[in-house]
């Protein structure tokens, strides 16, 4: 079993990834508009990128702040956002969102984790990545990829994203915690892949253990 070095890795991920385009809602997190990073992470789930950056772009054209979601029928946001996966939920939730936070939170989109989670269509990788993401908060947000590449790497033993995220938030470094994510999403995406991932170009390999891969390229 290799000694997985987090420290190196982070290192040299934080150097490779810059050559692969930034996930959607970091695109979005450039704003600095919570509202906009809430929006996008929902839009997000279960959806490439291409497709939630469009979709995002179309409907903070019509709209620019939580309540001009009031306008919009659910049916309208729908046609906005299509072909978002689930974008008939989706739409729901959105619609939703003003009046949810208004009555829950005074108008204010909450920055903490376990604030975040009672708004619908917030999960736990959403509501981490906001709350790291728009907020600037200690979080670790694990999406399919983090989960993949920390259990392929050796880092952590787990069977589920969740059982990721708490194994992370006891044993990797708080420094990294808010940008993990972006690392590995970008490199799981475009190296670490979930079927054949690029063993022979990849960055880290001396320090993997190859869990769980029988096919790699």
């Amino acid at each position: 079993m290799k000694k997985v070095d987090i420290d190196s890795i982070y290192k040299i991920l934080k150097k490779h990834v810059t050559n692969y385009q930034l996930p959607a809602v970091d695109l979005v997190a450039k704003t600095k508009d919570p509202f906009k990073v809430l929006v996008a992470t929902i839009l997000s789930a279960r959806t490439n990128d291409k497709t939630t950056i469009a979709a995002a772009g179309r409907l903070f054209s019509k709209i620019h702040k939580l309540n001009d979601l009031k306008n919009l029928s659910s049916k309208k946001i729908e046609k906005i956002i299509y072909p978002v996966s689930f974008y008939r939920n989706k739409a729901k939730y959105l619609k939703r969102l003003p009046s949810e936070i208004k009555i829950m939170f005074n108008g204010k989109i909450p920055k903490d984790v376990n604030d975040l989670v009672k708004l619908s269509g917030v999960g736990r990788k959403t509501a981490n990545l906001v709350s790291s993401v728009a907020f600037g908060k200690q979080a670790v947000c694990v999406d399919t990829h983090v989960h993949r590449v920390m259990n392929r790497i050796g880092y952590v033993k787990t069977k589920t994203p969740f059982e990721t995220e708490m194994a992370l938030r006891k044993k990797l470094p708080k420094k990294y915690w808010i940008h993990i994510n972006t690392l590995l999403v970008r490199f799981g995406q475009n190296l670490c892949r979930p079927i054949s991932p690029f063993c022979t170009k990849c960055p880290i390999k001396k320090y993997c253990n190859k869990i769980g891969v029988k096919r790699s390229r």
